[in-house]
């Protein structure tokens, strides 16, 4: 009587050469992301939870002046510094214009950059801090 030799296929999946791919992955991003480091000024509060890239930050404060790049600007100058700035880019179409307003900042100031970015055909975005949970 001839015996038949039985060749079993294992159906298994080795996880280990996954994990390290997701591993390097992480990192690529965390080290490719742009992090944004804004001045400790006191933020409006809000529930959003978006996160955009960041450009350039313009830094409004409750005394009216402006600051983009660590360089205080004149409001005459707002305009042409921030073209400036979107001409070094490239004309990038994801240029996106941070604004940071003080809390108590005269809302036209926040408006006149919003212009600003509106005529140069570019993102623009507020910077806020999460709600502070009152308990």
């Amino acid at each position: 009587m001839a015996l038949k030799k039985r060749n079993k296929l294992s159906a298994e999946f080795s996880m280990s050469s996954l994990t390290d791919i997701i591993f390097l992955l992480l990192i690529f991003f965390m080290l490719t992301s742009t992090l944004v480091k804004i001045e400790a000024v006191d933020l409006p509060e809000s529930d959003s939870k978006t996160v955009a890239p960041v450009s350039i930050a313009v830094m409004i404060y409750q005394t009216g002046m402006y600051k983009i790049e660590s360089l205080e600007v004149e409001e005459a100058q707002l305009e042409n510094v921030l073209s400036n700035k979107y001409m070094e880019s490239g004309s990038n179409p994801d240029f996106t214009v941070t604004i940071v307003a003080e809390k108590g900042t005269p809302f036209e100031k926040v408006v006149r950059i919003m212009t600003l970015a509106e005529k140069m055909k570019v993102k623009a975005i507020l910077a806020t801090q999460p709600k502070k949970n009152k308990v």
